[in-house]
């Protein structure tokens, strides 16, 4: 994959940041979708524990020249956070990490800094994490107004992970992503509930996946939907439901063999 192409491929649109609704308690909530990003104090928790643990990470970036993660919904950039948080402080980390997100409906780059300043647990809020988290969202943000739609690649840390951002409808980015040769280590099926973004979790998004998966590719969501379930064995993927921390019981695992 060449990631120059990538950042050159742009309309030269202006993009509008979709408005985020914030409610009393400090929940960000989607007025389009009828839903909330996240929970109050659950999204670095979900980044960490349904998305990341999900696809095997640290462990499955170790020993890899490049890892790649594909995200269907980058929304307030807290998955990508968590996961850069997390790769920059891994001894044993791979030598890049490229980071692919989807993404119709960009938010504001304030609103992406406040979320990331509420989501770092409360009992870490004085810590090297939240600190760090402050400066890998601070790096994010100065990149923020070159936003277009289309697709684009920035390079961060040093230029060590790079962040390509697909800005557009998902039926129409995943296979423009395939096109340019993404092919994903690891993907994070994210996006709102199945019932109020059915876009997101339909047949042409899951028929779109097999094509930006390296064999034995791993792929993580929180929702075991039936229909999510179905529609990713119906691809060839192997796929469990797998218990998860409170509140939510479950969450769900795939494994693309190729």
């Amino acid at each position: 994959m060449d990631v120059a192409l990538l950042a050159g491929r742009v309309s030269g649109q202006t993009v509008r940041h979709e408005p985020v609704a914030w409610q009393e308690e400090g929940t960000p909530y989607s007025e389009r979708f009828a839903d909330v990003y996240r929970t109050r104090s659950g999204g670095w928790r979900q980044a960490c524990d349904v998305f990341m643990a999900g696809c095997g990470l640290p462990a499955a970036w170790r020993g890899h020249d490049r890892f790649t993660v594909l995200e269907t919904g980058f929304g307030l950039g807290l998955n990508f956070l968590a996961t850069w948080q997390a790769w920059q402080q891994d001894p044993e980390c791979s030598a890049q990490l490229h980071f692919v997100s989807v993404e119709a409906y960009p938010v504001s780059a304030a609103d992406m800094a406040r979320s990331a300043r509420q989501a770092v647990p409360h009992e870490q809020t004085d810590t090297p994490l939240a600190t760090q988290t402050a400066g890998l969202m601070a790096e994010l943000t100065t990149h923020w107004p070159s936003l277009q739609p289309g697709l684009q690649t920035w390079r961060l840390d040093g230029g060590r992970v790079h962040l390509t951002l697909a800005i557009g409808h998902v039926h129409a980015m995943l296979p423009v992503l395939a096109q340019h040769g993404v092919r994903a280590n690891a993907v994070y099926l994210d996006g709102f509930s199945p019932k109020l973004n059915p876009e997101m979790w339909s047949t042409p998004t899951f028929a779109a996946l097999p094509a930006l998966c390296l064999p034995g590719a791993r792929l993580a969501t929180y929702t075991v939907s039936r229909m999510v379930r179905d529609g990713l064995a119906e691809q060839g993927f192997a796929v469990r439901k797998c218990p998860n921390a409170p509140p939510k019981r479950w969450r769900l695992e795939a494994q693309w063999g190729g």
